[in-house]
């Protein structure tokens, strides 16, 4: 199945499969417990672009604490359950807008089917979250450790138990560290299941190496029409996953908006700070939600000419360089440290 061939579910009013746009999601690394902590990330995330937001739920106290961050909550919440499907049960009645439990540790069927009432009275659709850290002890002595097939099984299982009980808004990740193994398992859930998918390497890493392996392997799957929705995995601050997420969607075309930057690598032609002045616009752009691409090029050799389709640009020269737009030059000899200035002029100008 591909992304137009999923089931639809509706999550807090963000729709996900069925030909849906991907989303993009996160998870708050807050307490729970400390309401205004959570809400306050809650935000920030949101501004950075998270269509929906996941929470911890480790006890009771935490379970309760939902209704109160439920009633300012800036986007869709989901509560992230293992365990104890009491507490599902706890944060369906308080009002999230979706449950995420685990089939290695939630428990026996009865559970299952007890979640599944609770959330089916209030319209709540369940995220059923496999992954290798939580493989059935059944499965990885047939398949001699987490495979592909392990995890999809699984992740049968736990939806055949949905199903059974005539629970159908369920969405489905299969997850590993690993992003062969990973591309492999959503490979074969997208060939057996007709749910939506979450996407995502689990326990990618820190900031460079996860990203690095999410993009490979989420934005593998979602080239070949396979993903819904997405949630990068990092070691670092929520908002870097978003960012990434976001990026990685634009990079296949999934989607609009924002500012696509474009930076040549350095080489020997270089006379200027290239390195130094890429990152302080990316970083002056990262708040500009305008649908442009802006270039920022070494010399004239990747100035207007290779930079052709960017809407704005930098090429740099000898301690000065020109600014572009559209690949027509309109200023020359700027000095090295009024490059920067002078392409946000040229961009809030345009812009306005």
């Amino acid at each position: 199945m591909k992304r137009e061939d999923t089931r639809r579910i509706d999550v807090g009013g963000v729709p996900i499969g069925g030909g849906a746009p991907v989303t993009v999601q996160s998870m708050c690394n807050t307490d729970t417990r400390d309401v205004e902590a959570t809400l306050e990330q809650m935000r920030r995330l949101r501004a950075a672009g998270c269509d929906i937001i996941r929470v911890a739920v480790p006890d009771e106290a935490a379970a309760l604490a939902l209704r109160d961050i439920m009633a300012q909550a800036p986007m869709p919440v989901v509560a992230d359950i293992h365990f104890d499907h009491r507490l599902a049960i706890l944060a369906a009645e308080a009002g999230v807008d979706a449950v995420r439990i685990n089939p290695g540790n939630i428990g026996a069927r009865d559970r299952v089917r007890a979640v599944a009432d609770a959330c089916r009275a209030r319209h709540i659709p369940i995220r059923v979250g496999v992954n290798t850290g939580s493989l059935e002890k059944r499965l990885l002595e047939k398949y001699g450790g987490p495979t592909a097939e392990a995890l999809v099984e699984s992740a049968e299982g736990e939806l055949e138990a949905l199903y059974a009980v005539g629970f159908e808004d369920a969405a489905l990740s299969v997850k590993a560290s690993d992003v062969s193994l990973t591309v492999a398992a959503y490979r074969l859930a997208a060939e057996r299941f007709d749910c939506p998918l979450h996407v995502g390497v689990t326990e990618a890493g820190t900031s460079y190496g996860g990203l690095v392996n999410s993009a490979v392997g989420i934005g593998t799957l979602l080239m070949e029409g396979v993903g819904d929705t997405i949630r990068v995995s990092l070691t670092a601050d929520p908002a870097e996953e978003v960012r990434a997420g976001l990026a990685i969607l634009r990079s296949c075309g999934l989607r609009k908006g924002g500012v696509r930057f474009v930076s040549c690598p350095t080489c020997g032609r270089t006379r200027i700070d290239l390195i130094s002045l890429a990152k302080r616009t990316e970083e002056r752009l990262s708040g500009l939600d305008k649908p442009i691409t802006v270039a920022v090029m070494g010399c004239e050799v990747n100035g207007p000419g290779e930079a052709r389709g960017a809407d704005y640009g930098i090429a740099g020269g000898k301690g000065f360089g020109s600014l572009f737009v559209k690949g027509r030059v309109v200023r020359t000899r700027v000095p090295e440290d009024e490059l920067l200035d002078g392409l946000m002029e040229l961009i809030q100008l345009d812009q306005k």
